[in-house]
């Protein structure tokens, strides 16, 4: 993620950070001022936004924007890696998972801490953020050429794929350690294992 540079992009970046650690309500909009270099109190934020929901508005935006490139750009980036065997691709698949997680765990956390005041963003976070990385899933598990014989419902393997991962990383998020101490190495191993149970399997010769 690139540095802020305007003022607009550090009230943005220091105020999801703040809704993050504090809570929204618990915010000032004088803590957001101070926080993005601002004089605190003397109404800089409001030369840019129109209120403190406004801010939070525009970062999930921002996000849901980043979030559309990233996936085109991944899975154009992602048939370099073609004569890669699947299990490889697969367990890279799962690294780029976890660590799209990591990169949205402010936005995660102002999710399940604060946007049930907000439908109309948590339903924009679903058609803008979730659903894309999902459908991305689904793509890129169709896409790939042992798995072409394949009938599935990607749509479906992808929820379940991408709902372990999503699961993975908000235990360990919240109880501070993976589910059952399993490090994020087996889980990602395990995880493309599962994947690989998706290939079709030559039928057994009769004895």
């Amino acid at each position: 993620m690139t540095k802020p540079t305007s003022t607009r992009e550090r009230i943005v970046a220091e105020s999801l950070r703040l809704f993050a650690d504090r809570g929204y309500a618990a915010t000032s909009v004088a803590e957001i001022e101070a926080a993005a270099g601002l004089s605190p109190g003397a109404g800089g934020l409001y030369r840019h936004f129109r209120s403190k929901e406004e801010v939070l508005a525009s970062a999930i935006r921002e996000h849901i924007e980043r979030t559309r490139k990233q996936v085109t750009e991944v899975l154009e980036h992602a048939k370099q890696y073609e004569d890669r065997p699947l299990e490889v691709r697969l367990r890279m698949t799962c690294q780029a998972g976890l660590a799209k997680m990591r990169e949205e765990q402010d936005l995660i956390r102002v999710l399940f801490r604060d946007l049930d005041q907000f439908p109309h963003l948590v339903a924009e976070m679903r058609e803008g953020i979730v659903n894309p990385l999902y459908d991305g899933i689904a793509r890129w598990l169709s896409e790939q050429p042992e798995l072409a014989d394949a009938d599935e419902d990607w749509p479906a393997i992808a929820s379940v794929l991408g709902g372990a991962v999503v699961n993975y990383w908000l235990a360990n998020e919240s109880m501070y350690e993976p589910p059952t101490r399993i490090d994020e190495k087996r889980f990602v191993a395990s995880w493309a294992r599962l994947g690989m149970g998706l290939v079709k399997r030559a039928p057994a010769a009769s004895s």
